[in-house]
Formats: C-alpha cells, structure tokens, sequence
C-alpha cells in the first residue's frame, strides 16, 4: 500500500490530468445522451432532426476550424514561459474569426445543396445562431487543449460540466414554453451552455487569478513563428480522425443502415477503451514537451496504465459484452456481440499508434509522423473495405484492426527506442544540469567571531554532494552548436583525465594535491566588535541597537 500511494504521488499529474479528460469525455457523453432524450420528448420529430443535423455539423467544421492551435498550445506553452496569456488569446481570436466565417459561408450554401438545412438560412439571426456555434466550439476546444497544456485538467473538467448541465436544465425549462418551435431553438440552447461555461471560466481567472490585464493581449508575431507548426498539426490530426469518421459510412455503403446500427453501438461503447490512451498521451505531451529528460520515465507508465486498463475493459466486455448490448435490444445482443469482441482487439495497436503520436510531437516529428500515418490510414481503409467486401461486416472489423496491429509494428521500434532504450549521453547531462538547478540554496548566517563553537556548529550542517559537470548549460550549449564536444564527448574527455591521472600516479606513488595556504596568526576580537553579522532587513535595527 505505500508503494502504491509513493507510485500515485510521483505520477499525480499526468494521472490526475488525463482522469480529468476521460471524466470529461464520460460527463458529456451521458449528459449529451440526456439532452437528446429530453429533445425527443419536448419537441417535435422534424425540429430534432434539423437540431442533431445542425449540430453534426457544427461539431464538424468546428473541429476542422481549430487549424492545429489546441495541439500546438500544448507543446508551446510549457517552452514559452511567461507567455502563455499572449499564445493562448491570439490562437482564440485566429480560431473564433476564421470559424465564424466558415459557419456562415456553410449556412448560406447549405441551404441550397440540401433541403434539410434550410432552417439555417431563414433569416440574418439563423445563420449568426449557427455561425456562431461554430465558432464557440472551435474556441472552447482550443482553451481545453490549452488548459491541458498549462496541467489544469481540473478546471476543463468544471467548464465542460458546466457546459453539459446548463444545455440539459435550460432544455428542459424551455421545452415547455417553446416546445412548437423549430430546432435551431434546441440548436441555440447547445451553443448557451458554451457561452454560460466561458462566462464561469472567466469570472474565475478574474477573481481567482488577478483578473485578465495585458498579460492576456494577443501577441501577432508569436503565433506567426508557429504558424508552420500549427499546419502540421492539423493535417497530422485530420489525418488521423478519418478512419474514425469514413467506417460508419463504409459501413453503410457496403451492407444497409440496420448493419451500421450494430456496428455503430459497438464501437460507440469501446470508443471508451480507446479514449484511455488518448488521454495518457496527451497529458504526457503537455508534461514533457518542454522537459525530455523525464520522457522515457513518464511513458513506461502511461503505457503500463493504458494497457492494463485496456485489459481490464477486455476481459469485462469479453464476459459481459451481450448483457451490455442487450440495454440496446435483443437484436442488438445478437448481432453485436462478435463485433465488439473484435473491435476491442484494437485497444492495445492503439496505445503503441498513440505514444508514437505524442513521441513525434514532443520531439517535433511531425514529417516524420505524417510519412507513417498517411499510409496507415490508407491502409486501414482499404484492407477494411477488402476484408468487407468477401466477409461481411466482421470481415471488415478484422480487417481494420489488422491494419491497426500493422501499423503498431512499424512504430513499435521509435517508441521502444525512446521508452526502453539506452539514454543518450546529451539528455543525462541535461538531467544532471536540471537536478542542480532544483537544489534549494538557502542563505547561511554569519556566525560571531567570539563564538567558540564554531566547529561544532559547522559539523552539524546539512551538505551537499554535488556532482562536477565540466561546463555550465550556456557553454555545453555553445560547444554543440559551434560542432564541439557533445554530452559523449565530455565523458570521453573525463575518462581520458582520469586514466591519464592513474597512470600517473602509479609510475610516482604519489597523488597530485594542492598545496593550502598558510595559516595566518588569529587575534582575539574586541568586546565592541562583538556582534552576529545578519543580513537583510533586521539588519539596520540590530546595528543601531
């Protein structure tokens, strides 16, 4: 038991941060649940369709109008100290301008390629309602991804609950004054529950945290530095949300709607299991972005938690899958039973295809990362539309995940390299440059030249053993860049001092010392001198007394 709380205290951050994500995603997904269930309810069929559509879609283009920002935030703000307020309000002022464009230019035109989203041009205050939306989903995905980013896991966890329980209390209230209304009247109430939520937030950084003053203005040339950043961020993150988002509609394509609605609760349910790993790597992005010398430390961890997770759900779902299902109906503890077992297959693929992700961003390898997911996304939908093809729906399920596993393997060796390899000599001078830098250097008084124990004094003084570094952080720095020694080359070099040093002393018998200086006569102190020498502000009082 005190190895594991000493196990939880050393892990608290990355533990607590990524719990506050999977809380977050648990949270939402119930309360969405219950708002759903309410609209069904209050208001009519044709009023939930147009809402969940114009949802949908707001989820859409929100996502895609973050442009990379959230991801970048959280590998910057930990290496831009002092900076954080600045990065943070231009990525949202960048985000909230180009997604409110987008969500109008998409509720004019929606309009005439589908009959459905008519509702969204019917006036100037529909299409500013959706547009609107838009740009409140993009800007509050952005500030929880910054918050991860500076560790406060918890304070996202708050917004999100406020957000999700302010939507389902004022559906509910209003649902019996407007229940004939239209769905952008449910629409308009998903998007308060984002505008009561950054209203809260804000209330506590200007009460909690000295309010928002100049530290918080944007700051244009900080984000243009990084704009080539950010891109590769975005594409790396589309990139791997479309296999998640083209399967449903495969599904559909190559068999009926009835099969993707057994596809879809399976994968709806382990989506849980796949989010674990999601949210280990993702903290562990934050933490360790701007300090890599704890990477491989941090990662044996996230990995050992996000597998024996993984496990546990398996081997739940594996007894209990049909009990599960059948919640949804009898067809659905018949028929999903065997898709859900080969799904969850993919769990452990993806904690390696994760790690990979948050390897390569915290080393900026983002190319490097792209040269491997492009292809795997590839792969992974054209194996399951093969395996489909010639066996149904669970051919499909395999051949997704076989493509999964294929993809591991080809990350496997970076990630087993980074975690389990040998350290490079550069990140062990850099950790030992670190651990000084940490050491507490607490002044000493002055001890009065009259007081005779002295020595005894000394004696029972905590020390210190520090270890020797042959160069200070700016010159080992100096030294790389000018192509000079690296961390391998210092070692060499001591190791070179110390043998010649050997020999040395084995051809005289002798040791090199120093020789001390000479001890100089010691005369006795003067009562009037007699006085404990302080420092700092009790100083001025003690001499005039």
């Amino acid at each position: 038991m005190k190895l594991l709380i000493q196990w939880l205290k050393a892990n608290s951050v990355i533990l607590t941060n990524a719990g506050s994500l999977i809380a977050t995603n648990v949270m939402t997904s119930g309360l969405g649940f219950a708002f759903w269930w309410i609209a069904a309810r209050q208001f009519q069929p044709e009023a939930v369709g147009i809402a969940s559509a114009s949802v949908s879609a707001m989820n859409l283009l929100g996502s895609f109008c973050v442009l990379g920002l959230g991801t970048l935030l959280i590998t910057e703000l930990p290496r831009q100290p002092g900076h954080e307020g600045e990065l943070i309000s231009t990525a949202l002022i960048v985000v909230g301008g180009v997604s409110l464009c987008i969500g109008i230019l998409f509720a004019i035109v929606s309009s005439y390629v589908s009959p459905g989203f008519k509702p969204l041009n019917a006036s100037i205050l529909h299409i500013l309602t959706f547009a609107v939306g838009v740009a409140l989903t993009s800007t509050t995905t952005v500030l929880d991804q910054a918050l991860i980013g500076l560790l406060y896991g918890n304070m996202q966890l708050w917004r999100n609950t406020i957000f999700a329980a302010t939507k389902f209390a004022v559906l509910f209230i209003v649902g019996f004054f407007f229940a004939g209304k239209g769905g952008i009247t449910i629409y308009a109430i998903w998007a308060l529950g984002n505008v009561f939520s950054l209203l809260a937030l804000a209330i506590f950084f200007v009460f909690k945290k000295g309010g928002l003053g100049k530290k918080y203005f944007p700051k244009w040339d900080l984000l243009h530095k990084l704009g080539g950043s950010a891109i590769q961020h975005h594409l790396l993150n589309i990139t791997l949300q479309l296999p998640t988002s083209v399967l449903p509609v495969l599904v559909t394509a190559l068999f009926s709607a009835r099969v993707n609605a057994w596809f879809y609760v399976s994968w709806m349910i382990v989506s849980f299991a796949f989010y674990v790993p999601v949210a280990l790597t993702t903290v562990l992005h934050a933490v360790n972005s701007a300090q890599r010398s704890t990477l491989a430390r941090k990662a044996r961890m996230t990995i050992s938690v996000a597998a024996g997770v993984n496990a546990a759900v398996a081997l739940f779902l594996l007894v209990a899958a049909r009990e599960v299902l059948s919640i949804f109906g009898s067809t659905y503890a018949e028929q999903s039973t065997t898709i859900m077992h080969i799904l969850m297959l993919a769990a452990f693929a993806l904690v390696i295809r994760d790690h990979y992700i948050s390897i390569s961003r915290i080393f900026d390898r983002l190319k490097s990362a792209m040269g491997l997911i492009v292809p795997g996304c590839i792969l992974e939908l054209g194996t399951a539309a093969v395996a489909g093809h010639f066996g149904g729906v669970t051919g499909l399920c395999i051949g997704w995940v076989a493509a999964l596993y294929v993809e591991a393997l080809t990350m496997l060796p970076t990630v087993y390299k980074t975690v389990w390899g040998k350290q490079p000599e550069d990140a062990v001078v850099e950790e030992n440059l670190i651990n000084i830098a940490l050491i507490e250097t607490t002044p000493l008084p002055s001890i009065g030249q009259n007081f005779m124990g002295t020595q005894e004094a000394i004696w029972l003084m905590e020390t210190f053993h520090l270890p020797a570094i042959r160069k200070t952080t700016e010159e080992l720095a100096s030294i790389r860049t000018s192509g000079g020694l690296t961390g391998k080359g210092i070692t060499q070099e001591l190791v070179r001092v110390k043998i010649a040093q050997d020999q040395l002393v084995s051809k005289t018998g002798n040791r090199v010392r120093l020789k001390p200086p000479a001890l100089q006569p010691y005369t006795l102190p003067t009562p009037q001198s007699d006085r404990v020498l302080t420092t700092g502000p009790d100083r001025d009082s003690r001499d005039a007394g």
